[in-house]
């Protein structure tokens, strides 16, 4: 990119500010640290120059808007022709109350929604089973059955929306049950959108919400990628998620290198099922986490999408360019929101949105301020929506694409990361494979020690929290708390028990051990599930089939 005599000539001038400018300003005003250094452990230099980025080319490493390797983004206009998709993650208590914040937020300006599952629905339990009990709506909405769904998708056709839903281990049994409500209201399956997250490998050493061992993991992971690639046209099958990397203590470069990982493990799986690359590729979709360190995570977006663009062009050979896309979903951190002095959470929300923005994402998920506290009430998810509103209509970031793209840290840090995730790569490849490095514990590890890194600088206070390790105050929480009225669960039981009574229980009965002849056959279980449900089969029901045929998994301990 730049003229060798000028590069030169740039260097020597470097060379006398060094000598001559900068000792002056640090004998009076020294630095405030020794060495800086991001999240990722990068060294952070004092300045950035043309030298940093010498061995760039221009049109190989950034390249234009919607061009290999989009680096600068995956659409030729960006937010110049369309914003992204504004989808606030939802869901609490009844499946009733959680249909009214959806038509709540879309009355707000939301323009896709997102579904916050319980942990009974997560785990794969109907919320009647022992372990449900004081949870059952607690920290998403209850689902058990397709009469749940019904109800959480009333008066909201499913051909004008896209819903993204967070679940992994029983994500066959909720998309059956979104396909069955979509035919129930005469929805064509080739217009139903949106995505299951479906990403089980990340739950193994992150998020830890598991039910079945890895490879009927990976199976059933498979299984849906297979049948929405045959079915379901517009429907993203999987959300290969970073974010629960990072939320579980990983650093940028991990959550960057991981997640893409995890991504060639499914690549991996489709093709030994027979897929050709290009008909599954291109509704690939991923998911990652906006933390604190704002040029760190934009330059790991735009790393990411160079980095996947080349793994599925060289390690993979598809010739689809949209096979070339990565497709991601950004959430700003929920690691970082503090219960101390919550109102400070907006800032640290808006700053990480901007890095999304500025990264280039296609769909992003504001946290509301009181998350550290409870379940976001109405007033803040309400103004972690009005956040994203204000960019994209107020602040011009919108205007111009990869408007830091050119920087001269911008692009020395995305190159380091990318090559940092490379190694990590590499590492894995080595090591055999994602299942083999969660088998020997290597992801756990790797997660925890940073973690406990990230936690020892805070509490030694090398790493400034505000509200939390300085700037602290006595305070009250002046502000609204959602709570669960314990009467929903009473209430959820209820509906459960009465459709396990008014339902044609032989017919669930056939449908049940049909799912479990077909489990033991190894076949592409979506069409059976389907049909399950739509019998009125339960999700703790479904799922009790498939421990029985895989067994349940036991995580190993890491020391």
């Amino acid at each position: 990119m730049f003229d060798k005599e000028e590069l030169n000539r740039i260097i020597k001038e470097r060379e006398r500010w060094e000598k001559t400018t900068l000792p002056k300003w640090v004998s009076r005003r020294p630095e405030r640290k020794s060495e800086f250094k991001n999240l990722s452990e990068i060294p952070i230099k004092r300045v950035y120059t043309p030298e940093d980025i010498k061995d760039m080319d221009y049109t190989r490493d950034l390249g234009f808007p919607g061009e290999y390797p989009f680096t600068r983004g995956l659409h030729a206009t960006m937010y110049r022709g369309r914003l992204w998709t504004m989808r606030q993650f939802s869901g609490y208590g009844t499946a009733e109350q959680t249909n009214q914040r959806f038509k709540y937020l879309l009355k707000e300006g939301e323009t896709g929604l997102s579904i916050a599952f319980d942990y009974p629905t997560i785990r794969g339990y109907d919320s009647d089973h022992p372990t449900a009990k004081g949870e059952v709506g607690v920290c998403g909405v209850a689902v058990s059955s397709l009469k749940d769904m019904e109800v959480l998708f009333d008066g909201i056709p499913l051909d004008k929306v896209t819903t993204s839903m967070t679940i992994n281990g029983p994500a066959a049994m909720l998309l059956a049950m979104y396909i069955a409500v979509g035919d129930k209201q005469g929805v064509p399956r080739e217009k139903l959108g949106g995505t299951t997250q479906n990403d089980m490998l990340k739950e193994f050493f992150a998020q830890k919400l598991i039910i079945f061992p890895p490879k009927p993991s990976v199976k059933l992971v498979t299984d849906i990628i297979e049948y929405c690639a045959k079915n379901l046209p517009k429907w993203n099958p999987i959300s290969i998620s970073g974010y629960h990397i990072r939320e579980a203590g990983a650093n940028a470069v991990q959550e960057l290198a991981f997640t893409l990982y995890d991504g060639i493990t499914y690549v991996e799986s489709c093709l030994e099922r027979g897929m050709k690359v290009d008909e599954f590729a291109p509704r690939l979709s991923f998911f990652f986490s906006a933390h604190n360190d704002f040029f760190e995570e934009i330059a790991k977006f735009r790393a990411a999408r160079r980095l996947w663009a080349k793994i599925m062009r060289e390690r993979f050979h598809a010739k689809n360019p949209r096979s070339w896309w990565m497709r991601m979903h950004v959430q700003t951190a929920g690691f970082t929101l503090t219960a101390q002095q919550p109102l400070n959470n907006i800032i640290r929300v808006t700053i990480q949105a901007l890095a999304a923005v500025l990264g280039g994402t296609q769909s992003l998920h504001t946290n509301s301020f009181d998350e550290a506290l409870a379940l976001p009430s109405e007033q803040a998810v309400r103004i972690a929506l009005r956040t994203q509103q204000i960019i994209a209509h107020e602040s011009g970031i919108a205007n111009t694409i990869d408007p830091l793209g050119g920087s001269y840290y911008v692009e020395a840090l995305t190159n380091e990361m990318e090559e940092k995730a490379m190694d990590y790569i590499q590492k894995l490849d080595d090591m055999g494979g994602a299942i083999p490095a969660i088998e020997k514990g290597f992801f756990q590890k790797e997660i925890a020690d940073s973690a406990y890194k990230y936690q020892k600088e805070i509490d030694e206070k090398e790493r400034i929290i505000v509200g939390v390790n300085e700037y602290k105050i006595e305070e009250k929480y002046p502000i609204e708390i959602l709570r669960i009225d314990p009467k929903v669960e009473e209430e959820q039981v209820a509906r459960l028990q009465k459709l396990r009574r008014e339902r044609d229980n032989r017919k669930v009965k056939e449908a049940l051990e049909k799912l479990h002849y077909e489990a033991e056959k190894d076949v592409n279980l979506m069409p059976t599930i389907i049909e399950a449900v739509k019998s009125y089969a339960t999700l703790g029901e479904i799922c009790d089939v498939l421990r029985d045929v895989y067994g349940e998994y036991r995580e190993l301990i890491v020391i």
